[in-house]
Order: structure tokens, then sequence, then C-alpha cells
């Protein structure tokens, strides 16, 4: 098991009347490979477009990191069992890419 902490940086630009503008940009952290998380969701076959396979890893760690972090938050009282479910779920069709129980 391989838990050592990679940091990834975000920098969002919005694309409008041709012009490129920073909306905003953020580092985020952890010990799951991003990459290898998006080639297991591929190898599932989860989504018809690789694109998809992007988005859905990089928003359910970002989901999951919030969640963690905010643990007594009521916006998630009802939907963090839930979120964790369906985690599971998706865990068990594709693996995390680390080796961890989490």
């Amino acid at each position: 098991m391989n838990k050592e902490k990679k940091s990834y940086y975000f920098n969002v630009i919005e694309a409008k009347d041709g012009k490129m503008s920073e909306v905003m940009d953020f580092n985020f952290g952890g010990h799951h490979d991003l990459a290898e998380m998006v080639e297991r969701v591929k190898a599932a076959g989860l989504f018809a477009k690789d694109k998809h396979a992007k988005e859905f890893v990089v928003a359910m760690r970002l989901l999951h990191h919030v969640i963690k972090k905010n643990p007594d938050s009521p916006l998630f009282a009802e939907f963090a069992q839930q979120f964790e479910a369906f985690k599971c779920s998706v865990r068990e069709k594709t693996g995390c890419g680390c080796g961890c129980k989490k």
C-alpha cells in the first residue's frame, strides 16, 4: 500500500468570447493517484468518453475531501452516508488505485 502524499494544482480558466480568464486556482492533496484512478475508471468501462472518466475522478476526490474535512457540517448530514455507500460501490468496480481500505 502506497500512502505517499501527492499534491495537485488546479487552475480553472473560463473561455468566453475567444478570451481566456482565470476564474480560480487551488492546491489539493492526498495519497490517491488521480491519473491511476482515471485509468481504472476507463478500464472498468463506466463512461463512453475518457473526458467523463477524468471529470468523475476529480469530482469524487474533491467532494470526498470536503466531506471528510467538514464532518459536522449540516450540509452533509444526510448525504455523507449515501456518498460513502456510492464511493464503496465505485471502488468495487474500479478499485481506488492506492490499496487503501477507505
